[in-house]
């Protein structure tokens, strides 16, 4: 029973795949002949044109949000917010200064790191001089 609950599923799931790629493009295309002609006076499209619509925003815009990281849940998963609030109690006030002035100087990084990489912030009299250096 079990390998044949194996076998089964490569084959429902890309039939479930194309099933709700269809119920969706069907949404889009509704809405849109629905909606848009009327207000922006624009032309009506196919379901072909739908499911590229649908699929061109899930590439440019992404494919959902997972870990509860969005901007109404600043504390991240409940689960690991009280395992940080349980650390935090067990931590001298010293160590819980030197903590907070940590994340403080993590949260400031950016993608170029603390020690300020950042194109932007070098000194120009110095980006100068490694530019005449390379070209000589």
């Amino acid at each position: 029973m079990k390998n044949l609950f194996f076998k089964g599923r490569f084959i429902f799931i890309p039939i479930a795949v194309a099933a709700f790629l269809s119920l969706i493009s069907f949404a889009v295309m509704q809405l849109w002949n629905n909606l848009l002609p009327g207000i922006f006076h624009i032309a009506t499209i196919t379901f072909w044109q739908a499911m590229g619509i649908f699929i061109l925003c899930k590439i440019l815009f992404g494919f959902g949000h997972k870990g509860g990281r969005g901007w109404g849940n600043r504390g991240g998963a409940p689960w690991m917010r009280r395992k940080m609030e349980e650390r935090f109690k067990s931590m001298t006030p010293e160590e819980k200064e030197k903590f907070k002035q940590k994340m403080r100087e993590r949260a400031n990084c950016g993608p170029w790191g603390r020690d300020d990489r950042h194109p932007f912030n070098r000194d120009w009299d110095q980006f100068d001089k490694e530019t005449e250096a390379k070209t000589e």
